[in-house]
């Protein structure tokens, strides 16, 4: 396993890097807007991680920016904290055998959401390519939120 990103929403993208950037030194590594979507990923990196952001975008702060007008409450600021793994699959079944709610199944053999026991979200993600789907999985539902 290793450590991706910190995903944060951000009400004001411009206030929100001169912080990040101009008064903490964080440096933007990428941008994208998200037309369809309707918001704005800028991924920011410590100065001394420059030797490790690179296109993967780790470790990095992920800033998110959501173009509609949205208060955030209950900590909805905060997204999700997100891991590589060598095994999806396998790392969900550990989970799930450990008693642990697989909230967003990874159904597409890439992705899935599970929970801290203090409601953080937690993003899992495939190393490398996707798996091929697979059973339970494919089939599986979406528990709670993530």
């Amino acid at each position: 396993m290793e450590y991706l990103h910190t995903m944060v929403r951000v009400t004001d993208l411009e206030k929100s890097l001169e912080f990040y950037c101009d008064k903490l030194g964080l440096y933007e590594v990428s941008r994208n807007d998200y037309e369809k979507g309707r918001f704005t990923l800028v991924f920011l990196a410590a100065p001394g991680d420059s030797d490790t952001a690179n296109s993967d975008k780790r470790p990095c702060l992920e800033l998110t920016y959501n173009w509609d007008p949205e208060t955030y409450t209950g900590g909805r600021n905060f997204g999700h904290l997100a891991y590589r793994v060598d095994n999806i699959y396998e790392t969900c079944q550990r989970l799930m055998d450990m008693g642990v709610t697989i909230n967003r199944p990874p159904r597409d053999g890439h992705m899935a959401f599970v929970r801290s026991p203090d409601n953080i979200s937690i993003e899992l993600l495939q190393k490398g390519g996707s798996l091929a789907p697979q059973e339970p999985w494919a089939s599986m539902d979406n528990t709670g939120e993530w």
